[in-house]
């Protein structure tokens, strides 16, 4: 017998990847299903940087680079950060891996020990709790419920702060939920923060330029300059560029756990793929006035399915402001049956419903430490988000 290790068997599987394993499945055997719960834009990679990629291959750009990124690829990034952010790191100052959840991998295994505490607010990202307790730390969730519009409060995140706490993750705009904080929202954050120099900070920015209605995008170290010196400001190319297959995350902190995160990668997975990285280059410094257009087209997604899910009795969805996720709240729906008789208890029955009898996957609430509730992602044709509200609004209606 295979003796597994007593960290690995802290964590589980994915919910998302294991909604995408049964989507995978039905769809093999012809079963006509609508999946709403993969977290990936849609749109194509832009040409310009696949260009790139194809004529790094030509210029023989094949070999290893430097363990956590090329010095072109960290200029470009050092250059994103200044634009973007108002931010100003060096080159050393800069990590890449490979993915965005690879960085945040590196800077949590290189920094926590046993019983540490790091505090994430809920809904959640569901490798963040995952990531911690592979770790030997201790996640502590705070509720944001869906009447705070999925957002924390600063006197919840003063009272979750202990001696033990070591980071505090912040995710904004969401996911799962696409709420996204104003930069005084982060402000009053940032005040708590200040009064607990030994918390450090993880800003996911991934979805940074997902935002809609002329929302200003803002980040803490931004924001808050004197925490700059304990913030990992961690982003990367998926959501972005449509770039989720290429593999490049990529973070700003201070040069020792920069430093302490590339040590543990010399030891793993090495460089991020070469070709990758010099597609990421392009990306970085290429144009980036598509941006607002994929922004807007989402936006028209977002408010599509936000009105037709609020159309149906028993579920109410917050209109979010960034990413590309919405996430309905289903209190209502709790108890009530299937035709079959089924009750539905928990929002895993919710999904599983939909999934079995609508030929909808969405991924429940549980998965994301919120419930009850269920997690979309628009991320996918109007045409196919139209059929899915009918199809949702049809399983709902069928409930007694």
């Amino acid at each position: 017998m295979v003796h597994i290790s007593a960290a690995l068997s802290r964590i589980q599987p994915s919910p998302t990847i294991a909604v995408t394993s049964r989507v995978i499945e039905l769809k093999s055997k012809g079963v006509d299903i609508i999946t709403l719960g993969a977290g990936e834009p849609d749109f194509e990679t832009p040409e310009f940087i696949k260009e790139a990629a194809i004529q790094a291959i030509h210029d023989g750009k094949t070999r290893y680079t430097n363990v956590d990124g090329t010095a072109e690829l960290k200029e470009a990034i050092v250059g994103k950060f200044r634009r973007d952010n108002h931010l100003e790191y060096r080159t050393d100052q800069i990590s890449v891996g490979s993915g965005g959840k690879h960085v945040l991998f590196n800077a949590l295994t290189a920094t926590i020990d046993e019983g540490d505490e790091v505090i994430i607010p809920a809904p959640y990202w569901v490798s963040y709790p995952d990531i911690v307790r592979f770790c030997g730390g201790t996640p502590v969730f705070i509720q944001a419920t869906i009447d705070q519009d999925y957002k924390i409060t600063a006197e919840q995140l003063e009272k979750a702060i202990t001696p033990k706490t070591r980071w505090f993750i912040f995710n904004s705009p969401s996911n799962p939920t696409g709420a996204a904080y104003s930069a005084d929202e982060i402000k009053s954050l940032a005040e708590v923060l200040r009064r607990h120099p030994h918390v450090w900070i993880l800003s996911d920015d991934i979805y940074e330029h997902i935002v809609f209605d002329n929302f200003r995008f803002a980040t803490i170290a931004e924001v808050a300059p004197d925490l700059f010196d304990r913030t990992l400001t961690a982003n990367g190319c998926s959501k972005a560029y449509a770039m989720t297959g290429w593999r490049i995350g990529f973070a700003g902190g201070p040069t020792p756990l920069i430093k302490a995160m590339a040590k543990l990668q010399s030891q793993s997975t090495s460089n991020p793929c070469s070709i990758s990285q010099a597609a990421a280059v392009a990306a970085l410094n290429g144009p980036q006035d598509f941006l607002q257009g994929w922004s807007d087209d989402f936006a028209r997604r977002r408010n599509l399915v936000v009105d037709g899910l609020n159309a149906i009795e028993g579920i109410s969805c917050p209109k979010p402001q960034g990413a590309f996720y919405v996430y309905p709240g289903i209190s209502e729906l709790i108890g009530k049956k299937t035709p079959s008789g089924k009750v539905i208890e928990k929002d895993l029955d919710f999904s599983s419903y939909l999934i079995e009898e609508a030929k909808v996957a969405v991924v429940h609430g549980e998965a994301f430490g919120l419930s009850p509730a269920f997690r979309i992602s628009y991320a996918t044709s109007t045409e196919l988000l139209k059929k899915a509200l009918e199809r949702i609004s049809d399983a709902v209606a069928r409930l007694k």
